[in-house]
């Protein structure tokens, strides 16, 4: 399994973390039990779960983040960048763009990214 890879179930349930963070146990039992209908214990098993992926943490009946949001989606995108393409980005976007053009605004966007990156 991928290191930053969640269910969707889990990945619902993180969103709800990373929206009220840091948040008690005891309310974030209320809020999946208001939002998905969960009882207390399908709650913290899925945080225990999420701890176990090191996106979270519960310390003190207090839930936070051990990385936020825009981090671990970059670091999810990396991994099936990665895996799929072998870091490769202009495989990536031959495969994105497969069958459809890019239009001025994309490619102006594109080349501005290459500009900015080429002296790093």
């Amino acid at each position: 399994m991928k290191k930053y890879s969640l269910t969707e179930a889990e990945a619902q349930f993180a969103d709800l973390i990373w929206e009220k963070e840091p948040v008690p146990s005891g309310d974030l039992v209320k809020l999946c039990e208001s939002r998905f209908s969960w009882k207390k214990s399908t709650t913290y098993t899925m945080l225990k779960r999420l701890e176990h992926k090191k996106v979270f943490k519960n310390a003190g009946s207090i839930v936070s983040s051990l990385i936020d949001r825009d981090e671990f989606y970059a670091r999810q995108s990396r991994e099936i960048f990665n895996e799929i393409f072998d870091g490769s980005l202009p495989r990536f976007i031959a495969a994105f763009t497969k069958g459809e053009k890019l239009n001025d605004d994309e490619i102006e966007q594109l080349q501005k990214l290459i500009e900015q990156h080429r002296g790093e």
